[in-house]
Parts: C-alpha cells; sequence; structure tokens
C-alpha cells in the first residue's frame, strides 16, 4: 500500500483534529462524560501523529496479538 504524501497526510490529519473538536464540543454541551474523554483522546492521538511522536498505523505484529 503506497504511503500518502506528507503535506497531504498533514492536511488530513489537521482536518481529522478539527473535526473532533467540534464533535467534543457538542459532546460537553450534552455533558456525555465519557464521549468527551474519547473524542480528546482520538484528538491527542491525532496530534501526536502530526507531530512524529506515535506511528499512523500499528504494526502488523501488534495486530494478530491483539486477536
Amino acid at each position: 500500500m503506497a504511503q500518502p504524501s506528507t503535506g497531504r497526510h498533514t492536511e488530513t490529519l489537521d482536518y481529522i483534529q478539527s473535526m473532533l473538536r467540534q464533535l467534543r464540543g457538542m459532546a460537553e454541551a450534552e455533558r456525555c462524560d465519557m464521549l468527551v474523554y474519547l473524542i480528546e483522546m482520538a484528538c491527542i492521538e491525532a496530534g501526536d501523529i502530526m507531530r512524529g511522536e506515535r506511528p499512523a498505523r500499528l504494526s502488523q505484529s501488534k495486530l494478530r496479538d491483539t486477536r
């Protein structure tokens, strides 16, 4: 599978993070605390991937271990 171009990859992650922030606000307004937490974790994960602090994909061996 081909890797996405770095610019497009970052753009996509930035968009995802923006949407997650909006969803977090909506969940917070509805007082859905667990949903707020999970969305916030996804937002942090997207930021970590953009900064190169975390890989975008798990390795195949890690995926097999979870089954």
